[in-house]
């Protein structure tokens, strides 16, 4: 089986999700990126452009970059990088801008978090690739940023999102279906992994600390340690406001937890949590056809429909749950997820993923194939972790 899985990541990694993003998304009128693609390939002329769709581009171009030497997508990842720092990046104020124009000029100047952590993240990602000490420097910078204007001394935590000036904004939705709370889940992992990539070329104390703090946060105040599922939203002093499951986030959330410990040397103190994550999310969140679905509430499911993003965190946390515990049973969810991936995610007409598919596995044209939100990081970066992980197996 482990020979199969691996020869399958490989081949669509290698034959579709690659060859897509490195001939089909450069905005030769505009520069940089194009902002939005229909499924059939059509370009949105006038989409706007986001922060997270560029950052992890330049993330997905540097890791691509490190697996595999090629010259053709390390200059996509300076791209990438050009494009962040000459458009997205507030010489005034500092930070990043949530958005652009089609243009390249500003159209949502918050300053979102989750935003600036993935900047951080991916900075790391291209220092890893070039060793140049640019990018090592401005991913200092960056944290240094996030921590004086967004860490919270007193109850712990970072709020979600300011405006242009670093006044705490007053919606702080990170996208319109989430709730405007002052503390998510969501930016705190994603904290969480940027801080653990940046740990890798910076060992600093008081990273490390911070990294702590950020993995004792989700043990003490987003995980129920009764379902062991993650709480989305709180107020300022960690009050749970919502009772919805997100079972992508659980199992993505059980595995990047478990690295940031690794991290720092401390993964004895995660393993049990991460593994009941995992072994929740596949005895409630998984079909009979390998899928996960979306979202539950209070154990039943309210979202059937199966999103890209979910089954590729799927596929890595349910191996990473068997490289810790051994059982088989993590490893069969791990192929029977990559399995469903291949079978109704993989497009095979207009390559890389759709966006999601109903209970039926019909997928859903109307979504995007390239947007503000759909990009090469997750489906890249579940390639290039079941790759690794499986060379060890």
């Amino acid at each position: 089986m482990i020979k199969t899985f691996r020869k399958s990541v490989n081949d669509e990694l290698t034959g579709n999700i690659v060859p897509f993003w490195t001939s089909r998304v450069i905005d030769f009128k505009n520069g940089g990126f194009i902002g939005r693609m229909k499924n059939d390939l059509t370009i949105e002329s006038g989409a706007p452009k986001g922060l997270i769709l560029n950052a992890r581009l330049l993330w997905t171009y540097a890791a691509l970059y490190r697996h595999n030497n090629r010259e053709n997508i390390l200059k996509l990842a300076y791209r990438a990088f050009e494009y962040i720092m000459q458009n997205f990046k507030d010489r005034e104020n500092n930070g990043f801008y949530w958005m652009l124009k089609k243009n390249g000029t500003p159209r949502d100047t918050k300053k979102k978090i989750y935003g600036q952590a993935f900047v951080v993240y991916a900075l790391a990602e291209f220092f890893l690739a070039t060793g140049e000490a640019i990018m090592k420097e401005k991913a200092i910078e960056l944290f240094n940023l996030i921590e004086e204007k967004s860490r919270d001394p007193e109850y712990g935590g970072y709020f979600e999102a300011y405006e242009r000036d670093w006044i705490l904004a007053t919606d702080l939705r990170l996208g319109e279906a989430d709730q405007s709370e002052k503390k998510s889940m969501n930016t705190h992992l994603h904290i969480l992994e940027a801080y653990t990539n940046l740990y890798r070329i910076w060992p600093d104390a008081e990273l490390k600390i911070r990294i702590r703090e950020l993995i004792d946060i989700f043990l003490s105040k987003i995980i129920d340690r009764k379902t062991l599922q993650f709480q989305l939203f709180f107020d300022e002093d960690w009050r749970v406001k919502s009772d919805i499951t997100s079972y992508g986030h659980d199992i993505e959330g059980s595995w990047l937890i478990d690295e940031a410990a690794v991290a720092i040397g401390e993964e004895a103190a995660v393993h049990n949590i991460v593994c009941g994550m995992a072994d929740r999310a596949l005895a409630e969140g998984v079909d009979e056809d390998g899928g996960l679905f979306y979202e539950g509430r209070q154990g039943h499911i309210i979202d059937t429909d199966k999103h890209w993003w979910p089954q590729a965190e799927a596929a890595v946390g349910f191996l990473n749950a068997f490289s810790i515990s051994g059982e088989e049973r993590f490893l069969h969810a791990a192929f029977k997820s990559w399995q469903f991936i291949r079978e109704y995610i993989s497009d095979k007409k207009h390559g890389e993923w759709f966006w999601k598919v109903d209970r039926k596995r019909i997928p859903d044209a109307a979504e995007y194939k390239v947007s503000e939100w759909k990009s090469p990081y997750h489906n890249t970066r579940a390639c290039l972790e079941l790759l690794s992980r499986l060379n060890k197996l």
